[in-house]
C-alpha cells in the first residue's frame, strides 16, 4: 500500500478545510458482531467549501471492559486513492513510546510517511481530555468539522 508523500503543508491544509458531517446521528455498533470488544461509530464528513468530493471520514470507538481504552480518529479518503489517517485522539489505556498511561494525539506527518512509518505514530501527551466525548470534542475543533455534537471536559490532572 502506497501513501502519496503529502506535505506538512498539504496535511495543515487539510486540517483547516472547513468540513461537515453528513451523518451526525450515526448509530453506534457493537464490532465485532461475534463476540462484540468494543462500541464504534462512524461518520461521513465533506468538505463545506463546495468541493463535495474532498471527504474525509471519523470514527469513535470505546472497548467494552475499559472505560480509558477509547478512541476516536479522523481520515482522509480522496477518491481513487488510499485514505490517511490525519489523527487519533487516544485514551489513557496504554502505552506510547515515552507516554505512560496518559491521554495522546497521535498526528500524521511528512516526515513519517517519507520514513516509512505509520504515518499518524507521532505522538503527543494531552490534558486536553479524559473521555471519549471530550476526545471528539476537541477532534472537531481542531479538525474544523460541524454537524456533530461534542461536550468539552474540564481538563483534569492524571496523578
Amino acid at each position: 500500500m502506497n501513501i502519496h508523500p503529502y506535505t506538512d503543508n498539504e496535511l495543515a491544509r487539510l486540517k483547516a478545510m472547513p468540513k461537515r458531517a453528513t451523518n451526525p446521528r450515526a448509530h453506534w455498533q457493537e464490532k465485532p458482531s461475534a463476540a462484540p470488544a468494543h462500541w464504534q461509530r462512524n461518520f461521513q464528513v465533506v468538505a463545506v467549501s463546495g468541493q463535495a468530493d474532498v471527504r474525509f471520514a471519523i470514527y469513535q470507538r470505546q472497548n467494552l471492559n475499559d472505560d480509558a481504552d477509547f478512541s476516536c480518529g479522523i481520515r482522509y479518503c480522496p477518491l481513487g486513492a488510499v485514505s490517511l489517517s490525519l489523527a487519533r485522539y487516544n485514551g489513557p489505556s496504554h502505552i506510547h513510546e515515552n507516554i505512560v498511561y496518559r491521554p495522546h494525539i497521535h498526528k500524521t506527518t511528512e516526515a513519517a510517511i517519507l520514513a516509512g512509518r505509520r504515518p499518524d505514530f507521532e505522538a503527543s501527551e494531552t490534558d486536553r481530555y479524559t473521555t471519549l466525548e471530550s476526545a471528539l470534542a476537541c477532534l472537531l475543533e481542531d479538525y474544523s468539522v460541524t454537524g456533530i455534537s461534542a461536550r468539552r471536559e474540564e481538563p483534569r490532572l492524571f496523578p
